[in-house]
């Protein structure tokens, strides 16, 4: 107990110093903001993105907050605060969140197999693609090295992969599997995922894919809740997150839902596939959200674990989610997709700064920032150096490969050349 509250009280120093410091870091420059401005009104008037909406907090206060366009060409209804997005990758770091909490409340193990939860994971083999003597290629299945670890899955070193990465057997064997078949709820994707064969032994390559959705059923078999009502109880309610939701249910929701453009076809498959299955609460990328809900989660993290006097993770355990887990000595190799990109290392559920990176320049951001994005464009950040954190909502597959850079270098554009990059 002595020790916990040790933690607790150097924590609460350490902030105190963090704030401190914060106050001397200049704010943006509003004349850099409005360079902001201008890129997403070219964007929306060139017909580009339909809307956007951006936000930038510092010391706990927006210093940025603009709406642009349309949250549907169709309805031709004007983005709103409380528009509604779907935020596919950035329901990871909440579902990432309440199994930490879980790891917290000792309910939860990094070191546990994940066959202790769902047992059919204690038959998973690895997949080796060999080649056979007259050149043909076959699959060899293999066992794993060790169990698949809630570490693993909380990592991306599970070797459960998505369908399109990982090499053309992956595909094909997701495929055949046709694990999106029919009605299915948490559990029995699990089940699905489990008797597949994983993409490389675990623990040996940061690898994206299905290992949230796997840990959102352990959360749910811990909690004998939904996930939805696991997240909702723990996390989405006592952080005021009241427009976070799996499933719209309401007319007004469906009206201020955002939509893709016409032309952006994965997006539009995308939200038919979620549509098909209200049942499957992915924790992978089922979230909806709003701008305001997700400026309160990053808030939180910004804040160490702590919002609005409620801590939702202990000092040690916000420490472990945000440090560098796939780092040199992890033993952990890096996919061709390696989504945190150049200059970041991956913490339990987030992607965290751990050196500028090879590039030169190197990429705007600061040491120690954290941050994630989406397949349909939405992206924050969390940079406690300059006391900040960003969002962008929008929904667009096509052009989020190149607005997603650009506005995070007209972000740090916004203060001085020594505190732009690290």
């Amino acid at each position: 107990m002595k020790r916990r509250e040790f933690l607790v009280g150097a924590a609460m120093l350490a902030g105190g110093i963090a704030r401190s410091r914060a106050a001397d870091i200049p704010a943006p420059a509003p004349d850099k903001l409005q360079r902001i401005t201008s890129f997403f009104e070219n964007e929306v008037t060139t017909g580009r993105l339909p809307g956007a909406i951006v936000l930038i907090q510092q010391h706990g206060k927006p210093v940025y907050f603009k709406l642009f366009g349309v949250r549907d060409v169709r309805t031709r209804l004007s983005m709103t605060p409380d528009t509604i997005f779907a935020i596919h990758s950035m329901t990871k770091p909440i579902t990432s969140l309440a199994a930490m909490m879980l790891i917290d409340e000792g309910k939860l193990a990094l070191t546990d197999p994940v066959s202790k939860y769902i047992p059919l994971f204690a038959g998973t083999k690895v997949g080796l693609e060999i080649t056979k003597p007259d050149g043909s290629l076959a699959l060899d299945l293999v066992p794993p090295i060790h169990p698949v670890t809630i570490r693993d899955l909380m990592r991306h070193t599970s070797g459960i992969s998505y369908d399109y990465i990982g090499g053309k057997w992956v595909e094909l064997a997701y495929k055949a599997a046709d694990i999106f078949e029919g009605s299915f709820n948490n559990r029995e994707f699990a089940d699905r995922i489990a008797k597949l064969p994983l993409a490389r032994q675990p623990g040996t390559l940061w690898r994206y894919g299905h290992s949230t959705d796997v840990l959102g059923s352990v959360i749910e078999i811990i909690t004998k809740q939904t996930l939805y009502d696991a997240l909702k109880q723990r996390i989405l309610d006592p952080l005021g997150m009241t427009g976070t939701k799996f499933v719209l249910s309401t007319p007004d929701e469906l009206e201020r839902m955002a939509r893709p453009l016409p032309s952006d076809q994965i997006l539009l498959d995308a939200e038919r596939e979620r549509l098909a299955h209200p049942e499957w609460q992915s924790g992978g990328g089922g979230l909806l959200s709003t701008v305001t809900d997700y400026q309160r989660f990053s808030q939180m993290l910004l804040n160490g674990g702590e919002f609005d006097g409620k801590r939702y993770l202990s000092p040690a355990a916000f420490k472990d989610m945000t440090t560098d887990q796939i780092g040199p000595g992890s033993g952990v190799d890096r996919d061709y997709f390696y989504f945190p990109g150049d200059g970041f290392g991956y913490g339990y559920g987030l992607a965290v700064r751990t050196d500028p990176g090879n590039a030169k320049p190197p990429p705007p951001g600061s040491l120690g920032e954290l941050k994630w994005d989406s397949g349909s464009g939405t992206y924050f950040g969390v940079d406690p150096k300059l006391d900040m954190i960003y969002v962008l909502m929008q929904q667009t597959q096509n052009e989020r490969g190149r607005i997603t850079p650009a506005f995070k270098e007209l972000v740090y554009d916004t203060f001085p050349p020594e505190l732009r990059r690290p």
